[in-house]
């Protein structure tokens, strides 16, 4: 018999390493990490940015031009910076108030401020225990293994991978700070229908979402659960998005008969990869020959107004809309709502105190919410498994 092989958490914190899903050891984190996307801010950031994401595939500026035209519209300002800038203080804030003396560095993987130098800066103040935040809800490789990945990257690069740890906090898409803004959203969007004399059926509700290529939707979550066709990513997205409409229709009975579906949105790639759909604008067009008269688009899987809502839904989708006769709303992100703000303190605390998983908050039954990711979660199936922290290798 071959000796069993030890687990191993790469750059993790000593109750983490341990490998268990859910730790129950209190951890006294001493600094944390807020780690972001990154977004241009100027017209001429915009092709370096766009270099910076789509790196090691080889793609022209030509090509990178035509999707710069949306950072363009807008001064080639992405507001996701502005937006994290504002949810740092806002967590500063909320940190503070509960009397918890913890710093956040906050970093980004595709601009500046750049995670490498959140991390060196935090060690160089003596902060070596840090607690991560990544700005993405749900379980796939580009939310969350990627994050992962580029905290073992940035810790190997920076030579700081003896000295300085980075956990991560769960994916957080069903607790109820981020699910808040959805509901609140969805209710009133039918109230502000029904006020203008379109009847319940004649509604339609479209929760979205960014698409993924097919292949890594299968193997998003942990290996060893059946998360059905579209992995843990889609299956995350259908179970919060039943829990939003069940509730309101609960709280809003002159709803009933108000439909709902999960789309998708902001695919890129070839033609000939499958990703996840229907497309968000494509349904839209599909409607008027449902018998819907409005459509409220939640963007489901954002936490704030970015590019992908500002353009993708508040420019694309409403014109989709407006060609199909249809009213339109969008519905609101969480943003830095005090209700989503201090949501994240809960999660931070569940760290903090080594919380069982009977005393942490979740609005679904899926399983899941790992504090240590599992082997083998969330591959890129083009790039293969790299190194990762806050998760058992590979």
């Amino acid at each position: 018999m071959s000796a069993i092989e030890p687990v191993v958490v790469p750059f993790a914190s000593a109750a983490a390493a341990a490998g268990a899903a859910i730790v129950t050891t209190p951890v006294a984190y001493d600094g944390i990490l807020l780690a972001g996307f990154g977004g241009p801010e100027g017209q001429e950031d915009v092709i370096p940015f766009l270099r910076n994401v789509t790196r090691g595939r080889g793609i022209p500026d030509e090509r990178l031009e035509e999707v710069a035209h949306h950072y363009r519209h807008f001064g080639g300002v992405s507001p996701i910076n502005g937006q994290n800038r504002a949810l740092k203080a806002a967590l500063e804030a909320e940190l503070a108030a509960r009397g918890i003396d913890l710093p956040v560095y906050w970093g980004n993987r595709n601009w500046t401020p750049y995670l490498a130098d959140a991390v060196t800066t935090a060690s160089d103040n003596g902060h070596s225990t840090l607690l991560a935040f990544a700005t993405s809800a749900y379980s796939s490789f580009s939310s969350c293994r990627q994050y992962r990945e580029d905290f073992a990257g940035v810790l190997q690069e920076t030579g700081l991978g003896d000295s300085v740890t980075i956990d991560k906090i769960r994916p957080f898409y069903d607790h109820p700070g981020f699910v808040d803004a959805f509901e609140t959203g969805v209710r009133e969007a039918i109230e502000g229908f029904l006020a203008d004399g379109i009847a319940a059926s004649d509604i339609q509700i479209l929760f979205s979402t960014h698409s993924i290529p097919t292949e890594d939707a299968q193997r998003s979550g942990a290996r060893d659960i059946d998360w059905g066709e579209g992995g843990a990513y889609a299956a995350q997205h259908e179970a919060v998005a039943a829990w939003v409409m069940d509730r309101v229709l609960q709280t809003l009975p002159a709803g009933a008969g108000v439909s709902w579906e999960l789309v998708y949105q902001s695919r890129s790639g070839p033609p000939s990869q499958p990703w996840l759909d229907p497309d968000v604008c494509d349904v839209i067009a599909e409607l008027p020959g449902r018998g819907r008269r409005a459509v409220a688009v939640v963007p489901l899987g954002f936490m704030s107004d970015h590019m992908e809502v500002l353009w993708d839904l508040d420019t694309e989708a409403k014109e989709a809309a407006e060609e199909a006769g249809l009213a339109f709303t969008r519905t609101p992100t969480p943003g830095v709502s005090p209700t989503f703000v201090a949501g994240i303190v809960d999660l931070i605390q569940e760290r903090l105190e080594g919380r069982p998983r009977s005393e942490r908050q979740h609005l679904t039954d899926l399983p899941g919410g790992f504090d240590v990711c599992r082997p083998g979660c969330c591959e890129n199936v083009r790039a293969g498994f790299k190194p990762a922290a806050a998760g058992v290798a590979p």
